[in-house]
């Protein structure tokens, strides 16, 4: 179902778009999967693809939270203090700007503008000509999961260089540029050599004035 969404959404066969397509998940989440490809260029890419339906699924769920949520604050008058409405519409603002994946893409593009010059943070870069609001093509990258703390050791990696370099890189992007990774848990981030650190999974970001 991947394979058809991805060729749907770019209007190709999947052998007129990339040059070789892994249909084994390198990873898979309620929302999406990702493949790792090679373009007819040759790079190596990861492929983000939506699940079929997830739409209507996700605006399923949301609507019978609205009403449990409604429910709770009409028999139960203390939970109005928690806002659980308010909870429920910004639960769903955020998922459902994590379903459009041009967005991601944009927040990649604008994170990776602000960390240019940073030698301690890289951005992946995006293939736009393989993304679409639901499908999105981005530079493969072959570190190691910040949660791995094994083979980050054995690598020869200095976990408090990368700690360090982690602090600088949040507090660069709340105080300076107002643009932040909401969602930086350890299976979101890889580490590269020289303990540069690689966010992923820009959907969820957040803004400060």
């Amino acid at each position: 179902k991947a394979m058809v969404q991805i060729e749907s959404e770019l209007d190709s066969k999947l052998d007129e778009l990339f040059d070789y397509f892994d249909n084994v998940p390198l990873a898979s989440a309620s929302i999406a999967q990702v493949h790792k490809a090679i373009t007819k260029d040759g790079d190596i890419v990861a492929v983000k693809v939506q699940r079929p339906n997830i739409h209507n699924v996700i605006e399923t769920d949301i609507n019978i939270l609205l009403d449990l949520a409604k429910l709770l604050e009409k028999r139960i008058p203390e939970s109005r203090l928690y806002n659980p409405v308010g909870i429920v519409n910004e639960f769903a603002k955020t998922i459902r700007q994590e379903l459009d994946f041009v967005r991601e893409a944009r927040n990649m593009d604008k994170f990776k503008r602000n960390f240019e010059k940073d030698e301690t943070i890289y951005v992946p870069n995006v293939y736009w000509d393989l993304t679409t609001s639901e499908v999105l093509t981005m530079e493969y990258i072959d570190g190691i999961k910040l949660k791995n703390l094994e083979r980050i050791e054995k690598a020869g990696l200095d976990k408090k260089t990368i700690a360090i370099n982690g602090a600088k890189a949040i507090l660069k992007q709340v105080f300076e540029y107002g643009f932040f990774h909401a969602d930086p848990h350890p299976g979101n981030i890889f580490v590269l050599e020289n303990n540069v650190i690689v966010p992923i999974d820009y959907g969820m970001m957040g803004r400060l004035d």
